[in-house]
């Protein structure tokens, strides 16, 4: 048995890598495959399939690595001419038993007496192998050296083995890193890293230090050899291709990669090479945090594929790779992996800048030391000034990128004047409300730092004035792209909204993605941690204090440049969707009453109509509030319209609320909201207290005409398809409701939660309903008064 093939010079290994070039020569760019066929695989072509044939290392036994262990030893010292007949002698000499440690050098004992006084350097083993003569001891290793030989013996043939390729691996490693470390031919060194490459993918032995001890011996010679060719830099990479199949790069290697990336970005190891190690990447790896140039490395691959002829349509391929051609994507980690690539490369475009500054600390530095030192002053929240029209304008400069947009101010004040478009001014100014809520947000800690959070703490200057150079715009404009294309999958949606929940960037495809987030038509979708997600809660703030794209895109806020367009658009969806309550209408009225004003001043129908309904539910207690509103509502046509027709309800409610009328009421089967809306507008109904819907055809459209009943007390909505939306809006009008049955109602958890709130309830029918058992104890604990519960056929039963 020839254990030593892997040091032949690498013959075979030639063919392989000839192989390669040829396939190579054939295969398209990923520039010219965006004008082709559009099934095409990024990295699937005929070169990656030529890497295969090498890769398993063939079949037979594996084994695992030894680092350590127990064996007996005995050496024997002789000329080797008489070596046959020694270990044939029945007078073989003794055996120790030895914990040997197979170090990187050598090969050491733990208790250095003994046959293994010194160490043995795998350098003076002349020969390794296994006995096969007569006789001779079973399980034994033959390591010959100049003057003698040591036998190791171990307990088994699997461990002897597993010792002998151990030992050969490591006798091997140790020549290659040698050789490496001292090149002097070229021609030689690409011909020792392909034989290197060629014994750790057919080594049988199975440990992750097999393929990245090659690596890390190729990513050091690449280190210290900062001058070689090009040429010899493809040959290099296409050499160890085979080993990046299933590996990530190491550090080293990864900066070596992103130069090539930079000063190559349209050469074919790009497309043919970093392709499937990115894919891999991108899949596989758990944490940039430990691995940050694996995340720059990504980073600089798609910057690359962007400087192909086709540009961003390459890029675009690219991502659809990894989600893949269904609908949806097999690979869990692809998504936020993605997402911190885009992230950090946005940020890095910021920080870069500001750390060329003279004397600028980084991010993370500005962020920290304003922690650190209680005598600091304290923040000062950010505020864009819109340029000056009346000033003179310079020449148009280079493209940037400004961290924020112009915002209008309420209330009304001069804009100050500010430099050329290229660049932004950053007016800081005391605000002590301001100050109050900087303070309630995240501080600290490893994570990568906001460039606006940073701004804000920043105590050095009143006035900052930052240009970003030209290639900014370029990076920026790529990587928000990206984002863009992410959120057009409907099963990356909602972790991409959890994920970049807020991020105030204002270009133009990160309001695309705001927009796609608003226009979700799912109200709640299961995530990959199988948890329920509510994708417009996103746009809201993250917690109290910290503000959420609604807050930023509001008027006034830090990232408006259309005048509250935007935010009008959230609103709109938000109330047509799944918001139209009265708590969220409450936290409008408390926080975003002007914007609300203002937009409706200028004859935007959603914002009008959102007045409207803060008067119709009593949401504004202040009566000046309350004329305010009036007025704004009638300076408007389509205010006024609104506003007369909310007068009109008003008046019908009062009469529909008028003392008189039954007090048990019950709807014939399949009767529908309309039908109930007809009825209840046909008379008076203030005294109704007991309503029965039970086997009709209403739906949680019809809550809007069960609010209107002040006196209800018992509501039977018995196998109907009333849902969480109107079980919702029940629980925030409906506070005397004492008896409710929604036995085989549609209703979940999401709605069942929002019951707790009904204080007075009573008794509470939930069979047959998809009431889970957590909600079920929860409602109990939320309802003192609750005595009849029927929850037969449920997960609570």
């Amino acid at each position: 048995m020839d254990f030593n093939s892997g040091n032949g010079g690498g013959g075979g290994n030639e063919l392989h890598n000839n192989q390669f070039y040829q396939c190579e020569e054939n295969k398209p760019l990923l520039g010219e495959m965006s004008e082709g066929n559009n099934n095409t695989k990024l990295g699937a072509g005929p070169c990656k399939r030529s890497l295969h044939h090498c890769g398993g290392g063939g079949g037979g036994m594996r084994y695992k690595l030894l680092h350590e262990g127990d064996i007996q030893v005995c050496v024997v010292k002789h000329p080797r001419t008489f070596l046959s007949k020694l270990l044939t002698s029945k007078f073989l000499r003794r055996w120790e038993p030895h914990h040997l440690t197979l170090t990187d050098n050598s090969l050491t004992s733990a208790t250095p007496t003994g046959y293994m006084e010194t160490s043995l350097s795998y350098s003076s083993i002349e020969d390794l192998q296994l006995l096969s003569w007569d006789n001779a001891p079973k399980y034994c290793v033959q390591l010959s050296f100049p003057g003698g030989t040591v036998l190791l013996q171990a307990a088994n043939s699997y461990l002897r083995d597993q010792w002998f390729h151990s030992l050969q691996w490591k006798k091997k490693i140790y020549k290659y890193r040698k050789v490496l470390n001292n090149p002097s031919r070229w021609d030689v060194v690409l011909k020792e890293i392909r034989a290197l490459v060629d014994m750790a993918l057919t080594s049988p032995l199975q440990d992750e230090s097999i393929h990245q001890a090659p690596l890390h011996i190729i990513s050091t010679l690449l280190a210290e050899n900062s001058n070689l060719s090009t040429q010899d830099h493809e040959n290099i990479i296409v050499a160890i291709a085979p080993l990046l199949e299933n590996n990530h790069p190491p550090p080293d290697l990864c900066e070596f990669f992103c130069k090539h990336c930079r000063e190559r970005p349209r050469s074919m190891v790009v497309i043919e090479v970093f392709t499937p190690v990115v894919q891999r990447i991108l899949k596989h790896n758990m944490d940039f945090g430990k691995c940050p140039r694996l995340r720059l490395f990504t980073q600089e691959y798609i910057l690359a594929l962007n400087e192909l002829n086709a540009g961003m349509e390459v890029v675009k391929k690219f991502v659809h790779s990894m989600h893949g051609p269904t609908g949806q994507c097999p690979h869990p980690r692809v998504l936020p992996n993605l997402v911190a690539v885009c992230l950090a490369a946005i940020y890095s475009c910021y920080e870069e800048f500001i750390n060329s500054r003279d004397n600028s600390p980084s991010l993370k530095e500005i962020r920290n030391g304003c922690q650190q030192q209680n005598d600091r002053k304290p923040p000062m929240p950010l505020r864009l000034l819109r340029p000056d029209p009346s000033l003179p304008q310079p020449t148009p400069p280079t493209p940037s990128i400004p961290i924020s947009s112009p915002t209008p101010c309420l209330p009304l004040s001069p804009p100050p004047s500010v430099v050329n478009s290229s660049e932004i001014l950053v007016e800081l100014e005391r605000n002590n409300s301001a100050n109050t809520r900087q303070k309630e947000g995240p501080s600290g800690g490893d994570s990568e730092p906001n460039l606006i959070d940073c701004l804000l703490v920043s105590p050095a200057v009143n006035t900052l004035s930052i240009q970003l150079p030209a290639q900014a715009d370029r990076v920026l404009g790529c990587f928000a792209l990206i984002l863009k294309m992410l959120s057009d999958y409907d099963d990356w949606r909602p972790a991409l909204a959890s994920l970049l929940q807020p991020i105030p960037f204002p270009k133009e495809e990160l309001k695309y993605v705001i927009q796609r987030f608003a226009e979700d038509p799912r109200q709640e979708v299961t995530n990959c941690m199988c948890m329920p997600v509510h994708v417009h809660s996103c746009l809201l703030s993250v917690r109290s204090g910290k503000d959420g794209w609604f807050q930023l895109y509001s008027p006034g806020g830090v990232a408006c440049d259309d005048d509250g367009e935007l935010f009008a658009s959230m609103v709109h969806i938000l109330m047509g969707s799944c918001y139209k309550t009265k708590k969220f209408l409450l936290s409008l009225a408390e926080n975003k009453l002007g914007p609300c004003m203002l937009l409706a001043l200028r004859g935007n129908q959603t914002m009008v109509e959102i007045l409207c309904l803060m008067l119709e539910y009593n949401i504004i207690d202040n009566k000046d509030t309350q004329l305010q509103i009036i007025s704004t509502l009638e300076s408007t046509q389509v205010g006024l319209r609104m506003y007369e027709q909310l007068c009109d309800r008003q008046r019908e409610l009062k009469a529909l609320q008028r003392k008189g009328g039954p007090t048990r009421l019950t709807l014939p089967s399949k009767s529908t909201d309309a039908d109930l809306a007809r009825l209840l507008s046909s008379g008076s109904f203030g005294n109704l207290e007991n309503l029965s819907l039970a086997f009709t055809n209403v739906t949680s459209a019809c809550a809007e005409q069960l609010i209107k009943l002040p006196s209800l007390k018992q509501l039977n909505l018995w196998s109907t398809q009333f849902g969480d939306a109107g079980l919702r809006l029940l629980s925030e009008h409906l506070a005397c409701l004492q008896v409710l049955n929604l036995c085989e109602t549609p209703v979940t958890d999401a709605g069942l939660l929002a019951l707790s709130s009904m204080k007075s309830l009573c008794s509470l029918n939930m069979n047959s309903t998809k009431l889970t058992a957590d909600t079920y104890e929860d409602l109990k604990a939320k309802l003192p008064n609750l005595k009849d519960v029927d929850v037969r056929y449920t997960e609570a039963w």
